[in-house]
């Protein structure tokens, strides 16, 4: 599992003023689950056609995981580890196709099918938390600029006892309470017709008193 110390973590956010850099990773080991040059190790798909590719500007010897299906309302991925109550994740993602949506989210605290989702949509002007609970939920919403088609983005998510934080390319802009889930595991999702790769994912576990 690759989880990054906190010592890194902060060395990051120094560098480029709140996110995580692909430099605060910890280095690629043979089991890492988040090393993408490597096959996909320890993924729970969930729904959805997801699998590793070559994609122009991945950090790992080019190769990303994507997620091609089409036809599902959303598409799900959950990563090896966790729980995880409190923990901060950072993930690229690179909206290569859609017509009716084009998305990429962090799931985060997904637990027996319930989970939240912070995402970013190359075809919407706003940024969302939401949460599922055999429905999807919006929780709040931000107006932004839509994230380019065909370019590499950073999310970035902060789960802190009840507290939700949400970055998109290093700026804080979901900031909110929510308690309905306390612990889960951490994904990848999709909606729709959105044909996305994902790369340079980082876990960090938060002490309670962070």
């Amino acid at each position: 599992m690759q989880v990054i110390s906190r010592r890194q973590l902060f060395a990051g956010i120094a560098a480029v003023g709140g996110s995580f850099t692909a430099t605060g990773r910890l280095a690629a080991q043979s089991d890492d689950p988040f090393d993408f040059s490597k096959p996909l190790y320890g993924w729970a798909t969930m729904d959805g056609e997801w699998g590793i590719e070559e994609v122009p500007g991945a950090v790992h010897n080019g190769r990303a995981l994507v997620q091609r299906a089409t036809t599902n309302e959303f598409n799900v991925i959950v990563a090896p580890g966790g729980p995880y109550a409190n923990v901060m994740v950072s993930a690229r993602f690179r909206p290569m196709a859609g017509g009716e949506d084009a998305s990429g989210g962090i799931v985060f605290r997904f637990s027996e099918g319930r989970y939240y989702v912070v995402r970013a949509n190359a075809l919407e002007n706003n940024f969302r938390l939401y949460y599922y609970d055999r429905g999807r939920r919006m929780i709040t919403t931000t107006s932004i600029t839509a994230p380019a088609l065909g370019q590499w983005h950073r999310l970035q998510i902060s789960a802190n006892r009840d507290r939700i934080q949400g970055w998109l390319n290093g700026r804080v802009l979901i900031d909110q309470r929510d308690s309905r889930f306390t612990a889960g595991r951490i994904g990848l999702w999709t909606k729709s017709d959105s044909i996305t790769a994902f790369d340079s994912i980082a876990v960090v576990p938060l002490d309670d008193n962070d």
